[in-house]
């Protein structure tokens, strides 16, 4: 039986219980087994799946607990390793056993010897290709090593710590904005013409206590909030290149090489051009070359002497795998809009006023996402890349799930910090309450998984409860520290 079949392992339960083997069985180490007794399926009470069983192994009879999973690495999957209910197993039975292992260990680091019965099971007896199916597959995807005994922890209990989570997780993004609107002071003290910290910052900084008249430049807020919507919307692949793009081609450069009349051009221009995307149309041939392509390689002509810092390579940039429309040359599109909005039209101030003026939160969210979602126009309505025409027209640069995450992960954190800055405490409460019943229109995969691990798929589009479900896959599922967490305690411990 190949071990890229896919069988629930409830269907091995009974090859177990009525002993339907079709040979004599051994340990992966060679060691002789005799089922006395099975022991009693274990229906109600979380731990391994078969209770009091009685088996000799070699030469000695032990009477304990049977564990049957499907892969032998399950065992650690399940998180069976750390968990005291799993003390008492005397033998852990696997349909797989891909690397031949001999034991799999208890909590306490006693060894127990693995079963492996892939080839063992009597096919006249039992069909376990009846309950093969790739829909089961995708159905039982597992995130959490406690989600099989998760039902058992207190629905309200989990919902609790995970917000709590989700609150951890939104006063570290205000951090981390607070931490560079600091670093961009700090720069500007030191007359240090350079868009990122490249070393490490000095004790002087690290002791300086800011004021609040350090924090009134305009500018300031203006390149910190550029900075973490471009990263928002490089999406996971891109976000480290957008960030750069942002601090290198800063605020103060895009000012001096542009006005209102002509912004958008000249934003384009250089924004295409340092990124590295834009082809260089004196090495083309001219009828590979659009009008636009070359309008916008004529117009960075015209300001690149102004322009005295880094440029990005193409080879920066991730594409394969990527939706089209989440390309980053429609992501710098979008960014370019979203300056035309900061810079000229003082979205800021704009969106201070909608947070103060608008009194019922849901009316406040709507208004926000309506403020983030751009609309396609132009030549990239019918592009994804420099001069290939698309058949499928792109009808929005930044979606409703686009603008969500830039809601979530940068304008609540960022507005937040502002008010808190200026004294005005009761906006940052609001923020935080909004934040609260935000509910987002469509979710991750980490989201789902974890969701669906803890029975919690009702909660999964609320954001403060996805955030925090994304604060504990990160900080303790994939860390494995699941003796610090309040579920993985009351599970393990």
């Amino acid at each position: 039986m190949s071990d890229s079949t896919h069988i629930p392992e409830k269907a091995l339960y009974e090859v177990w219980a009525k002993n339907l083997f079709n040979s004599s069985l051994q340990t992966t180490n060679g060691d002789e087994i005799e089922i006395i007794n099975p022991g009693h399926l274990n229906t109600n009470e979380a731990g391994p799946d078969f209770m009091n069983a009685r088996i000799r192994i070699g030469n000695l009879s032990y009477v304990g607990d049977v564990e049957i999973d499907i892969n032998y690495n399950d065992w650690k999957n399940h998180g069976h390793n750390i968990n005291k209910r799993y003390n008492k197993v005397i033998l852990h039975v696997c349909l797989f056993n891909k690397f031949n292992q001999n034991y799999v260990y208890s909590v306490d680091g006693r060894k127990i010897p693995i079963l492996v019965i892939g080839n063992k099971i009597d096919s006249s007896l039992v069909d376990l290709s009846s309950f093969s199916s790739t829909k089961n597959i995708k159905n039982n995807k597992t995130t959490l090593r406690c989600s099989f005994e998760a039902d058992r922890i207190d629905k309200q209990k989990k919902v609790e710590f995970i917000t709590a989570l989700g609150i951890k997780r939104f006063n570290a993004k205000c951090e981390r904005i607070y931490s560079r609107l600091k670093e961009l002071i700090f720069l500007k003290e030191l007359n240090i013409n350079e868009p990122v910290i490249r070393y490490e910052l000095t004790p002087e900084f690290k002791n300086k206590e800011f004021t609040y008249d350090d924090f009134k430049d305009r500018e300031l807020w203006q390149q910190t909030f550029y900075e973490f919507v471009f990263e928002a919307l490089g999406y996971s692949q891109n976000k480290i290149a957008m960030l750069k793009l942002a601090q290198n081609a800063d605020v103060h450069f895009l000012k001096s090489i542009s006005d209102s009349k002509n912004f958008t051009e000249m934003t384009e221009a250089a924004l295409f051009q340092i990124s590295g995307l834009l082809p260089n149309v004196k090495e083309l041939p001219k009828e590979d070359v659009s009008e636009y392509t070359r309008k916008l390689f004529d117009n960075y002509q015209t300001i690149k002497d102004k322009y005295t810092s880094e440029f990005l390579d193409e080879t920066d940039w991730h594409f394969f795998k990527l939706r089209p429309p989440n390309f980053p040359t429609i992501r710098i599109m979008a960014g370019v809009f979203f300056l035309q909005s900061l810079l000229i039209d003082n979205s800021i101030s704009i969106i201070i006023k909608k947070i103060t003026e608008i009194r019922k939160p849901e009316i406040l969210i709507n208004s926000l996402r309506s403020f983030f979602i751009v609309r396609s126009e132009g030549y990239w309505q019918n592009h994804y890349v420099f001069d290939k025409i698309t058949t499928s027209k792109i009808n929005y640069f930044v979606g409703v799930s686009r603008a969500d995450d830039i809601l979530v992960n940068v304008v609540f954190p960022f507005f937040s910090v502002y008010f808190d800055v200026f004294g005005k405490n009761y906006l940052s409460k609001k923020i935080l309450q909004t934040y609260n019943i935000f509910i987002q229109k469509s979710d991750n995969r980490i989201e789902r998984n974890v969701a669906e691990s803890l029975n919690l798929k009702e909660y999964s589009h609320k954001t403060l409860f996805a955030q925090g479900m994304i604060q504990l896959y990160r900080n303790y599922c994939t860390k494995k520290k699941c003796l610090e967490c309040e579920i993985g305690k009351e599970i393990f411990e």
